[in-house]
């Protein structure tokens, strides 16, 4: 009989974390959850605990959840992914998140799984949570894992476990209730604390957010402050090189790499690169991990997936980065996004320019991503200009509001790029730089948004931004 992997995944958002955790007085919620990995049906059966704190100053009778496995569930519009070819190995497979039970404070509660995409759980608290109370809630469900290179799924060579567990909505004068996307990233999530004890076949190799630790059992306890969300990725193939660079410890997960060691080496620099120029990467260690995946990375706290799909070396090198830069902008500084996709994306897309400028023995060199960004952003619009007759250039925008994936990754990421280019150049490198500090350090461990970067961008620069930023935003700047 095959070995059945047990994991016991305590998910820890403190229900009050002080100066000392993050900096700032915050309320944590806290979550602990138990589950069992089975890998001959490639199902994880959990139980989870969540200390819910209400941090709004409105009184909640109940609590929503997003449930982002059911994106991956059949007949689901938008499919998870439209690289259909990459992401299905072996032919279209689909998996679920099915809800078994509900408690409050130990009792059974009303639920109910909302929208018609099953995105949503709604927990109905049975009395009224007044703001700065907490309410514990206990679930119980099973994830079913699809045959597919993606964030949550299983491939030939790993098994990805992104956005497995039921995350609270932020909340915002209501509970944010995004929806699935093929496109883009559509999470929201706040900071929370995290311990994970996880147990797995000993064949198996696991990469994670948070710092681990082999008990005397022979489980593995992950620790991780200050991060939004949770993941882990094991694989029977994975051999791992790390390396201590300003105090953080950088692992990188690989197999069938001939470039392994310069792969960690670029992963190191992009780490020391980023501090230097936007702020101390908060944590002791990251794990840059190869992985069957449909799309060039993804990133989660302390964790970045890299599809082992690629083979060019350059864009290999330009994927890690991009992703590391990812824990300063949506790791540390958090957006929707959703909503605001080019948030976090344009200013991780220029971020990585920024890299490949301050390290030009990779050969890529600054005013040439540049300039190659301005003609693929040029032909992007005169192409669909000469099929649609018109394009929208706009740029704050739903995901679900753009209408192919050449359209979101050419106004999020290249168009986010060369307006953050075109500002540092209006303002100066040296004001510039210093804008991105502040909005880091203003923000670090918080959800910004469109309107506080420009905000912040404002206040650091001695200016007002906000024509200047609306005029790209809104697709009125004519890029020539």
């Amino acid at each position: 009989m095959k070995k059945i992997a047990v994991l016991i995944l305590v998910v820890t958002l403190l229900p009050f974390c002080l100066v000392g955790c993050g900096g700032k007085d915050e309320k944590r919620n806290f979550y602990s959850i138990e589950a069992v990995f089975n890998d001959d049906d490639m199902t994880l059966t959990c139980s989870q605990s969540v200390e819910y704190v209400n941090t709004s100053e409105n009184i909640l009778t109940e609590v929503d959840f997003f449930l982002y496995p059911n994106s991956f569930a059949e007949g689901q519009t938008p499919v998870p992914s439209s690289y259909k070819a990459s992401a299905y190995p072996n032919g279209e497979s689909f998996g679920c998140m099915e809800m078994e039970s509900v408690k409050v404070t130990g009792q059974s509660a009303e639920f109910v799984v909302e929208e018609e995409d099953k995105s949503i759980l709604v927990v109905y608290l049975g009395k009224e949570l007044y703001p700065d109370e907490v309410v514990e809630i206990e679930m119980e469900y099973t994830v079913s894992l699809a045959n597919i290179n993606h964030r949550l799924g299983y491939g030939e060579k790993t098994v990805n476990f992104g956005t497995f567990f039921p995350i609270a909505c932020v909340y915002e004068n209501g509970f944010v209730r995004n929806g699935f996307s093929s496109s883009g990233d559509p999470f929201y999530s706040d900071i929370s604390n995290f311990e994970v004890k996880l147990s797995f076949p000993e064949e198996y190799v696991l990469a994670s957010t948070g710092n681990q630790e082999v008990q005397s059992d022979g489980t593995v306890l992950c620790e991780a402050e200050n991060v939004r969300d949770f993941a882990f990725v094991l694989s029977k193939e994975f051999e791992l090189l790390s390396k201590e660079t300003n105090g953080v410890t950088v692992n990188y997960y690989y197999y069938k790499d001939e470039n392994a060691e310069e792969n960690l080496e670029i992963s190191c620099e992009a780490v020391e690169t980023f501090e230097d120029l936007f702020g101390q990467y908060p944590y002791k260690q990251l794990s840059v991990v190869r992985t069957n995946f449909c799309f060039g990375g993804m990133e989660y706290p302390n964790l970045v997936m890299i599809s082992d799909s690629i083979t060019d070396k350059e864009t290999y090198n330009y994927v890690i980065v991009h992703e590391i830069a990812h824990q300063w902008w949506y790791g540390v500084v958090g957006n929707n996004e959703y909503t605001d996709a080019w948030v976090d994306e344009g200013l991780t897309e220029y971020s990585t320019a920024l890299f490949f400028e301050e390290n030009e023995k990779y050969g890529l060199d600054y005013d040439v991503v540049m300039k190659n960004a301005l003609n693929g952003y040029k032909k992007f619009v005169e192409i669909y200009s000469s099929v649609l007759g018109e394009v929208d250039e706009s740029m704050q925008r739903d995901l679900s509001e753009f209408l192919t994936e050449p359209e979101y990754v050419n106004c999020t990421y290249t168009k986010g790029m060369l307006l953050f280019d075109s500002l540092r150049d209006t303002l100066g490198k040296q004001k510039f730089e210093k804008c991105l500090k502040n909005y880091y350090k203003e923000y670090k461990f918080e959800n910004s948004s469109y309107e506080k970067l420009v905000k912040s961008f404002s206040k650091s620069a001695n200016r007002d931004l906000e024509n200047f930023f609306a005029s790209w935003v809104e697709g009125n700047v004519k890029i020539a």
